[in-house]
């Protein structure tokens, strides 16, 4: 009788150790509350069946961690996309005059409010002068005070 040869079984291409690796680096990486809920439902890195469920629930976690990351911008951006299938082009059109509008009101606002006290000049014409002249001229700036 010929003895059977032990397959080994895999899951999602890799081995039993490799499976269990997996979970220890990416459980790691969870937030410690995500870590603690872990324990607490009985998810386990030993046994197949444990460490194959544990790995789903892993994938689970990482996924929905990734729908709730999204930016309000890019929320912003999903609603506007949704919202212009709904919309004609005059629509549109309006909305973004209305939109321009707006924001150069604000923009106004603002500047009524937070005005520029400081002018910068920047004079482009004269040429650079050399660093051992500009420090003299710092020395004799020094040397006579203005009054």
């Amino acid at each position: 009788m010929a003895s059977k040869k032990n397959k080994q079984r895999l899951f999602s291409g890799m081995g039993y150790r490799a499976v269990q690796r997996s979970n220890r680096d990416r459980k790691s990486k969870l937030p410690k509350p995500d870590r603690q809920w872990l324990k607490e439902n009985g998810y386990k890195n030993a046994g197949w069946d444990n460490v194959i469920a544990l790995y789903q629930k892993i994938n689970d976690i990482l996924a929905s961690a990734s729908q709730d990351e999204s930016s309000l911008e890019e929320l912003f951006l999903q609603a506007d996309k949704i919202g212009e299938k709904y919309q004609t082009p005059q629509e549109i059109a309006a909305f973004n005059q209305a939109l321009n509008s707006e924001t150069k009101d604000i923009s106004a606002l603002i500047d009524q409010q937070f005005p520029d006290a400081e002018f910068e000049f920047a004079d482009y014409s004269k040429t650079a002068k050399s660093p051992a002249k500009r420090k003299s001229a710092r020395n004799h700036k020094n040397r006579h005070p203005k009054k």
